[in-house]
């Protein structure tokens, strides 16, 4: 007989959405259980996404500097060696690290985790199954709970032309934990997984080929932006095939033949190893919510919820990756706190108007707000303000004078409708941008305010000050 506990709330999936929520939840005296079906806590982000990527992105950006930059500076390195084994170990540190921070900080909130899968029973219980699939036969221990959370993220999409082996042809799990530097790396995908593992294997010395169906790359970014970063990755030695399909691909002798398809011509290109990178899809599998009765959207998998992030079955919630918007871990995480705080009684939100964006690659790009593209799209009056950092004192200390800062304003009111920057710290500087933002800051308000000197951040200043340039109240 299968042993019961009971809890106010129930949070299945240990990620940004996940492991917040609880905290959230136990902050708000709430009695929490947390089931999560991997060994280590933090999902896919912390585990095989964004931290394990973000610390190989910058140990090849030391290894390339060291490589081409460091003579510059007046400093002799000589003969370099990568020791690719250290590099992964200090990635997995990292890792390691961290997922122990998110377990302390749950148990310190007195959040009970369990291991195993979770399944939907019914709108109130939550099977937890000790085996990781969950076998049909299987009997573990029943969560029961006012609320429920799905919080479970997820997975890689495979293409059907070029299968997933999990050695040649891989996703992004797999493509942060190669043994060796591919000689050629080919990219399925020209988004923003694709271009950071592309940039980070380009640094340590791989031939990397990115193949996109689209006719540009990264296509959400304001248009200025993207073609900036293509003709800054294409200088870096990455190369670019557009408009270009996948029709196949096979391992032959070690190596994946890929056949592609551009411009009605079908042509052939080998290369070490294949990297999927055309997108992710919910990870539903398993929760049981057909027979439970949750809506799904069929075309994208995602569940449907309402602005409290309620399913059409009351008690049951949804957030992150799971639900409709862009699947960013701070977007689980400020979903995670809105819902429960409105399964608490209070008035959580998200505005999904400035949840900033940003690709770690070198020179980093990021983005919150509108593009010019979306501007245009919507009739709406703007000017633009820019600024590039080749002119900022910091920049050109630092050698870092690659690319630009774009300020949008609406023409008539001067409110700032998005803010785009592509170059070195704008992962950081965007923070600002998207505070500006939310408190429907002016350019004026943000040329005003005094930034420190030299800073990365004085070209926003200086991009917001070009904005009083632009003709006002435009017919």
């Amino acid at each position: 007989m299968a042993g019961r506990e009971s809890y106010d709330l129930v949070v299945i999936g240990a990620g940004p959405g996940g492991y917040v929520a609880c905290l959230r939840a136990a902050q708000l005296g709430l009695k929490v259980a947390c089931v999560e079906k991997n060994k280590r806590l933090g999902g896919v982000c912390l585990n095989v996404g964004c931290i394990p990527s973000k610390a190989l992105l910058d140990s090849s950006e030391y290894f390339y500097l060291a490589k081409n930059r460091l003579a510059e500076h007046g400093i002799r390195a000589g003969r370099l060696e990568l020791d690719l084994g250290a590099t992964m170990a200090r990635k997995d540190q990292v890792v390691e690290d961290l997922t122990h921070s998110v377990r302390k900080l749950l148990e310190g909130r007195k959040v009970k985790i369990f291991h195993g899968s979770g399944r939907l029973l019914d709108e109130h219980t939550v099977e937890v199954r000790a085996d990781a699939e969950g076998s049909a036969d299987a009997k573990g221990l029943l969560l029961t709970a006012d609320h429920v959370l799905l919080a479970t993220g997820s997975e890689p999409i495979e293409i059907p032309t070029a299968p997933f082996d999990g050695k040649r042809i891989v996703s992004s799990t797999e493509a942060l934990s190669f043994d060796a530097v591919p000689e050629h790396l080919a990219i399925v995908g020209g988004g923003y997984i694709g271009l950071e593992l592309g940039s980070l294997w380009s640094r340590l010395g791989a031939a990397v080929t990115v193949i996109e169906m689209m006719p540009k790359i990264a296509t959400v970014l304001d248009g200025q932006i993207s073609r900036s970063l293509q003709r800054v990755l294409a200088g870096q030695g990455l190369s670019f095939k557009l408009k270009t399909k996948v029709l196949g691909a096979e391992v032959r002798e070690g190596r994946v033949v890929l056949t592609l398809e551009s411009d009605e011509q079908n042509d052939e290109m080998t290369c070490d190893r294949l990297l999927v990178a055309t997108g992710r899809r919910p990870l539903t599998r398993g929760l049981n919510l057909d027979q439970v009765g949750v809506k799904i959207e069929v075309k994208t998998g995602q569940v449907l919820v309402d602005h409290t992030y309620r399913t059409n079955i009351g008690s049951i919630y949804a957030i992150g990756d799971l639900t409709a918007g862009p699947m960013l871990a701070h977007k689980a995480s400020a979903e995670a706190v809105a819902a429960v705080e409105g399964i608490a009684g209070l008035a959580g939100a998200v505005n999904y108007d400035v949840i900033p964006s940003v690709i770690y690659t070198s020179p980093e790009v990021a983005g919150v707000g509108l593009t010019e593209e979306q501007v245009k799209e919507r009739g709406i009056d703007y000017c633009v303000g820019s600024r590039p950092f080749s002119g900022v004192g910091r920049a050109r200390c630092m050698g870092e004078t690659e690319g630009l800062v774009k300020v949008i304003a609406h023409s008539r009111t001067d409110r700032v409708l998005g803010i785009h920057i592509i170059g070195a710290r704008a992962s950081e500087i965007i923070a600002e941008c998207a505070l500006a933002l939310e408190f429907g800051a002016s350019s004026e308000d943000i040329a005003r305010t005094v930034h420190a000197h030299p800073t990365f951040a004085e070209a926003l200043r200086e991009a917001a000050l070009s904005v009083q340039e632009c003709p006002r109240y435009a017919s």
